[in-house]
């Protein structure tokens, strides 16, 4: 049974499963992956071990949806411009192209580190919780960030992807 504490728990941990939808799924269907996640959550409520914390728990169940989702086959949809009925944020010309770059590289990373290096670095989750939510060790959550940082400044820095500036072996006969 659902208590109030349980209702403000889960209105706190909203605004982080937003950010961390939009960043896995894309402004499409970032506000379905909440709903369907807020709303599992809400009927498994009594399955939640009491005295732990609801923010893993919850982020967990995004995950486990999302890659549910992927899963199975979609129909093709097409992206709707809505940000055009909102004014933009006040931003440097340079600011802009900083964050469509940043979100460029993001979406070239494999799931697993993308997933690690949103909750780390977007949601400042502690790896245990990370780890926590998405069920793996806390060794991989650290590989998979170093990893994942990595590949992002290659992309960033415009080196290529792989190669950690080791030299390249030649076969010499």
């Amino acid at each position: 049974m659902a208590t109030q504490d349980d209702s403000r728990q889960l209105q706190a941990c909203l605004p982080g499963l937003r950010r961390y939808a939009r960043a896995l799924a894309g402004a499409l269907h970032a506000d379905d992956l909440v709903q369907d996640t807020v709303e599992r959550a809400w009927r498994k409520l009594d399955q939640r071990q009491r005295g732990g914390e609801m923010r893993p728990w919850l982020f967990s169940i995004m995950h486990n949806l999302h890659v549910d989702q992927l899963r199975r086959p979609g129909l093709a949809l097409q992206e709707l411009d809505d940000d055009a009925l909102l004014p933009a944020p006040e931003r440097t010309p340079g600011q802009s192209i900083a964050i469509g770059e940043m979100d460029a590289a993001l979406a070239r990373l494999p799931l697993g580190q993308r997933e690690v290096i949103l909750l780390v670095a977007l949601e400042q989750m502690p790896y245990e919780q990370v780890a926590a939510t998405l069920d793996i060790p806390v060794g991989t959550v650290m590989s998979r960030l170093s990893r994942g940082r990595e590949r992002l400044r290659e992309l960033l820095d415009g080196r290529p992807v792989g190669n950690h500036g080791a030299p390249t072996l030649k076969v010499v006969k």
